[in-house]
């Protein structure tokens, strides 16, 4: 066994680190803790932990002193009886002159799959000079999981399919300071494609018929195996027909009474706890997100009907049946994505008129944006509304200004003295993304 693992730390040392579309995440590592990445299956959490590989070789760090281990290399099925172990033994029988005197890095990819892990790494961080990076099926990594498991030895950091500017450069679109009509034009260009595509790394450029199997093919993976399998679940049929159902109707209210009630409709015996239950397993699997109602008061915000995000408005419609599913929804739930990779909490807001604005979140800045969706402003019933709820939101919570983001409409509308910027959503992504990472 230490013969095979050795053979796989040389052969990653000897790789060539190949180029990939740079993720705009920036991982704050901090000594004596494991630095993990989190996030929906097939986001591109295995390839950014390579990214974070060749970045160290850039900074003057030998190859010799990275260690990459997949623990799903079939070579390595007997550490599920052995334990993690076997892998330093083989470290400091390749490399004895490093121990202690320098810093190595371990980059363990789905180390979910051996039992014990957690016991392993909080003991090299503990014993060892050395920082540690760790990737798996995201249900197996959860943040909330690591704080008991590691003891406070590890932080997590979210990684989700593409962003607009992230599809931009796996496309090839440059973005400049200053948008030229041919540039514009390339971009909302790409806007299309990624408007189809969505933002998988997978997926992109290719056919929309193999996309949507693809699509399908990571929900059965998150259902069955994070969901399904992982929680022992009771009620599997149950499960796939609500991820259908809530896939259907993103951007939508939804509550667990409801849902409860139209699931033994359907024939399921399924109690109400049972029912969130799931709800939460879909959001540790970074599968669909509940947005609550803003309030000061959690119990009231949390008692509220909530609504229902899917991690890639492009999957949403991969996987839902067509039906209920419309443009309006799907852009509000791009939108949703955009404001989600920047704040943890993404809340909706009602006005004390009982008008509704689609999101309020508070930036990393402490900015509080107010944004409103809308397909298209065309209808002046559609524009009355849309721009009244706005000017509602903005007055009792005396902003000056807010967003309404349309598929492709852009002007300035003043309002009582405040301001609403009507912004095309590829314009919308590329400013939220101007001062991330």
């Amino acid at each position: 066994m230490l013969e095979t693992i050795k053979e796989i730390i040389l052969d990653f040392q000897e790789s060539e680190l190949e180029d990939s579309v740079p993720r705009r995440l920036e991982l704050r590592r901090v000594a004596r803790k494991a630095t993990v990445i989190i996030g929906a299956r097939r986001a591109g959490k295995s390839t950014f932990m390579l990214q974070v590989a060749r970045r160290l070789v850039d900074e003057g760090v030998s190859r010799q002193n990275l260690v990459h281990v997949n623990f799903f290399d079939d070579r390595l099925y007997p550490l599920r009886q052995a334990g993690c172990a076997p892998v330093l033994e083989a470290v400091w029988q390749l490399y004895p002159e490093k121990k202690d005197r320098e810093k190595m890095y371990f980059f363990f990819d789905e180390i979910q799959a051996v039992p014990g892990w957690e016991a392993f790494v909080e003991r090299l961080l503990r014993t060892e000079k050395c920082e540690v990076f760790l990737t798996g099926s995201s249900a197996h990594l959860l943040s909330r999981e690591l704080a008991t498991a590691m003891r406070g030895r590890a932080l997590s950091w979210e990684l989700f399919p593409y962003s607009f500017r992230e599809f931009l450069q796996a496309v090839g679109v440059p973005v400049p300071a200053n948008l030229t009509t041919k540039a514009r034009l390339a971009i909302w260009q790409a806007f299309e494609q990624y408007w189809e595509s969505g933002g998988f790394p997978e997926v992109t450029g290719l056919p929309r018929g193999v996309r949507v199997r693809i699509h399908q093919e990571y929900l059965l993976a998150m259902l069955f195996r994070d969901i399904v399998e992982r929680h022992d679940s009771s009620h599997p049929r149950a499960v796939t027909q609500l991820a259908h159902r809530l896939a259907d109707n993103v951007g939508s209210l939804y509550s667990i009474n409801k849902l409860t009630a139209q699931l033994k409709d359907a024939g399921h015996r399924i109690p109400k706890t049972a029912v969130a239950q799931i709800l939460e397993w879909f959001e540790d699997a970074y599968f669909l997100f509940s947005v609550r109602l803003y309030d000061a008061s959690w119990a009231r915000s949390n008692v509220n009907p909530k609504k229902i995000y899917c991690v890639d408005h492009a999957m949403a419609r991969s996987i839902g049946s067509g039906v209920l599913l419309n443009d309006g929804h799907l852009l509000e739930n791009l939108v949703f994505l955009g404001l989600r990779r920047r704040a943890q909490e993404v809340f909706y807001y009602r006005c004390a008129s009982g008008r509704e604005v689609d999101f309020l979140v508070v930036l990393p800045d402490r900015r509080r944006l107010l944004v409103q969706v809308c397909r298209t402003l065309a209808e002046p019933a559609t524009r009355r509304r849309e721009l009244a709820a706005l000017a509602d939101a903005m007055g009792e919570m005396d902003l000056p200004e807010a967003v309404l983001v349309t598929r492709d409409e852009e002007e300035t509308v003043a309002l009582d003295g405040r301001t609403v910027r009507v912004v095309a959503a590829w314009r919308f992504l590329l400013e939220l993304e101007a001062d991330a990472p």
